[in-house]
């Protein structure tokens, strides 16, 4: 594994390249070797939640199934928070009796997600995907034992790069996401905003992913 790409939604299965190719539980595509599957909040539908978590559990068995979600909370959608809440903490809830990371997906909520984290003891990763926001919140999300993956907003928001470098290198993952863009130019901009080599960088995630998905590459 050269490249580690944590959350995408498009398989492109090129060598050397470990995509975690987020899924939908009624979309499921069998033929993506590594992937995550949840509820995103902006799909939980009333009368499909329990049907979801039921292939969601199914298939969180599997060796392939590396992570729950993406899964979480917004703010900024119609959808109660109070109903995403509870979609959210039943996903987690499957996540630590299958000892899965999670994949998370937050937006205006992330003191929500912290105290979550803390009121039902979760013991898995957690990790904010797409982190876009200041280093107070990626401070408060690292105290907190989570982690933060970035992709699009480090290649487009110049901003965002004394955010990353604060990171500490053994809480942190890359990622693409819906971009066009490859992970390759993702991990670029990552070498040179944190002053080290490819090799360098390779072998920091390389070790962040043993870590968080207790397994060896694949």
């Amino acid at each position: 594994m050269e490249f580690f790409n944590f959350h995408t939604h498009q398989f492109t299965n090129q060598s050397g390249i470990l995509e975690l190719v987020n899924q939908y539980p009624q979309e499921f595509d069998a033929l993506i070797p590594f992937y995550s599957i949840g509820i995103h909040p902006w799909y939980i539908k009333e009368d499909q939640i329990d049907s979801d978590l039921k292939i969601i559990e199914e298939k969180l068995q599997t060796n392939n199934c590396l992570a729950i979600g993406e899964c979480g909370l917004d703010k900024r959608i119609e959808i109660p928070l109070e109903q995403q809440i509870i979609v959210f903490e039943k996903q987690l809830a499957l996540a630590e009796k299958y000892k899965k990371p999670v994949v998370i997906h937050c937006v205006a909520a992330f003191q929500e997600v912290i105290a979550i984290k803390k009121k039902l003891k979760i013991s898995v990763p957690m990790i904010i995907h797409g982190f876009s926001k200041n280093s107070q919140i990626a401070n408060q999300l690292i105290k907190s034992g989570l982690y933060v993956s970035f992709g699009k907003y480090l290649l487009k928001n110049p901003e965002l790069k004394t955010v990353f470098q604060s990171i500490p290198n053994d809480r942190f993952f890359l990622e693409t996401d819906t971009i066009e863009e490859n992970i390759q130019q993702v991990y670029d901009v990552a070498t040179q905003y944190k002053r080290i080599t490819l090799k360098e960088l390779q072998e920091i995630i390389s070790s962040n992913y043993k870590d968080v998905f207790k397994q060896r590459e694949i």
